[in-house]
């Protein structure tokens, strides 16, 4: 079941120089830009990439240390005045927050360490507007009404006004007090500026707040950036909402690869052992060794060394670390055609990578990122199909992803559960019908049948009705994973139960779900937290496959 030929004129790989070198003494980090900011862009477009230092909306995390310092220069363009002088005298500030923080992040309430909270009245009149339905909205609205309550209940009328503190449910980490509006303020806003419209109201009451506490910093935490702009407008100071960040800078985001340097033999050779095991049906050699690179390496990540002196390149995989002894195994080269998986060969580096995780069993959860046409729909295919067909690894492929529309959506599907999904698996299907391109000698009677049963190992579901569910010996593959969020994600990896696999397909360069950015991403977040783990593996995939056409649009338009 041979591919379509190559394209006339292949796409560019990338450099080495594009990926993480090791040097002595110093920890490695990603050079790769999926999102590019042009200087034009309004400085709140850009706050993820320079907010390195908002301490306050950015409590001690695992990923805290991993985190780039900007220039002050940058960091003061971002930040006000009235926040730049609260952080260098100490002084605890008033978190005004919008209706959006907390629908989008129901635990926002605990995220500002010593700072205090401030809820307007209006932000709890949309709060319970939002609270029927099953969305994630709806959802997320209930948790934060029953963390209210719970902060609440058994506190004196009289006490209310002075604040609840915030540890009281066991946030250990919000040491700060939480306020409501308790009087009615009339401020006067600008002429021309609807008064009954909620964002105005919560505009009048930080105006009146920094005329109530006058020596105290007021600030306003908002993810809507028109809100933003009309108080950095009337005078008062904004600010996002960071927390929800992984991580500040997508450049930081983990590869999944690094090249060795040049002298990494001489200096590692010393005292090395190696030896060979057959894993699966074929050999591979494993290599100890020790030195200044080591500390820098994952577990699981992909090492390689392509010498200019035209020697044999080296490509290896981070098996077992310990201290400054590492153990590298080397690949399976599935870009040779008596390694093809269904049909199929790596045309590339990183999609030999890819192909070497995706067909691990002792690989659970994969992630693969990359930009449209780099492939990662057909190797996860076609890996899926192999492992239930061929070797009968598990007992079917399901898929799932999430339902944003990119334009304006065509309303009711009608059908069953996989009929409404179809018109969203479009892409499944493309990818199907290069995989089903069998042998010409069978004829239309045997590519019928061979389809039929493909078909009926691969099932299509929602994710709407995922909670509650446990996968057997699955091959999970969720497509579009970029448009999920961090909590959704999590309810998803969750349903994995003995023998299943999940991969996780997306580009963090087009996201559709409203509020969710490359750094907050459920994507962004699996892929930072899985990191290191021995049962998973993430590749970013960088060359484009589709077609010469495709791959000068990518680079034009």
């Amino acid at each position: 079941m041979p591919l379509p030929k190559l394209p006339a004129t292949p796409a560019t790989i990338l450099s080495p120089d594009d990926y993480p070198k090791a040097e002595k003494g110093k920890s490695v980090k990603p050079v790769m830009t999926l999102v590019e900011t042009s200087p034009q862009q309004p400085a709140e477009e850009t706050a993820p990439k320079a907010r390195a230092k908002t301490a306050e909306k950015s409590p001690a995390s695992p990923t805290a240390a991993k985190r780039s310092s900007k220039p002050k220069a940058v960091d003061s363009s971002i930040k006000s005045s009235v926040s730049r002088v609260a952080d260098r005298m100490g002084v605890t500030k008033i978190f005004v927050l919008d209706t959006n923080v907390l629908m989008h992040d129901p635990t926002s309430l605990f995220r500002f360490e010593e700072h205090d909270v401030y809820l307007p009245m209006i932000t709890l009149e949309e709060l319970d507007n939002h609270k029927k339905g099953m969305s994630e909205v709806a959802r997320n609205a209930r948790q934060v009404s029953r963390s209210l309550d719970a902060l609440v209940a058994g506190v004196d009328e009289s006490a209310i006004e002075d604040g609840i503190l915030l540890n009281k449910l066991g946030n250990k980490d919000a040491k700060g007090r939480l306020l409501f509006q308790t009087k009615l303020q009339s401020v006067a806003l600008p002429e021309g500026l609807p008064s009954g419209k909620a964002d105005n109201q919560i505009l009048g009451v930080v105006r009146a707040l920094e005329q109530q506490h006058p020596d105290r910093p007021v600030v306003l935490v908002s993810k809507d950036i028109n809100m933003r702009i009309k108080a950095r407008a009337m005078g008062l100071p904004a600010e996002e909402y960071f927390n929800d960040h992984v991580l500040e800078d997508t450049d930081l985001l983990y590869s999944g690869i690094m090249q060795l340097p040049d002298d990494f033999w001489n200096k590692h050779a010393k005292g090395m052992e190696s030896w060979q095991e057959n894993k699966h049906g074929t050999g591979y050699t494993f290599y100890r060794l020790t030195g200044p690179t080591v500390p820098s390496f994952l577990v699981n990540q992909f090492v390689f060394l392509e010498p200019k002196n035209g020697e044999a390149p080296f490509y290896g995989q981070v098996k077992q670390i310990n201290g400054k002894t590492a153990v590298i195994q080397t690949l399976r080269d599935y870009s040779h055609g008596k390694n093809g998986v269904w049909g199929v060969t790596a045309r590339n580096r990183e999609q030999n990578f890819a192909l070497n995780l995706l067909m691990n069993p002792e690989c659970d959860f994969v992630t693969l990122l990359g930009q449209a046409g780099t492939g990662k729909t057909l190797l996860a295919l076609a890996a899926g199909l192999a492992q239930v067909l061929e070797t009968k690894l598990y007992n079917e492929i399901i898929v799932t992803r999430v339902t944003v529309p990119v334009g304006e959506d065509i309303g009711f599907l009608p059908g069953t559960e996989e009929e409404k999904m179809s018109p969203w698996m479009g892409a499944f299907d493309d990818n199907l019908e290069v995989l089903n391109k069998s042998d010409n000698d069978a004829g239309d009677w045997g590519r019928a049948a061979t389809q039929d049963l493909i078909r009926s190992r691969i099932k299509i579901k929602s994710m709407n009705f995922m909670r509650g569910r446990t996968f057997v010996n699955k091959y999970l593959i969720i497509d579009e994973a970029q448009n999920l969020t961090p909590k959704q994600m999590k309810t998803l990896v969750t349903r994995a139960g003995p023998g299943t696999k999940i991969v996780c397909l997306g580009n963090i360069a087009q996201i559709d779900t409203p509020y969710l950015t490359e750094g907050s991403s459920g994507l962004t977040y699996v892929v930072d937290r899985f990191k290191g783990w021995s049962h998973s593996g993430h590749v970013t995939l960088a060359r484009g496959e589709r077609s010469r056409l495709a791959d000068h649009a990518s680079d034009v338009l």
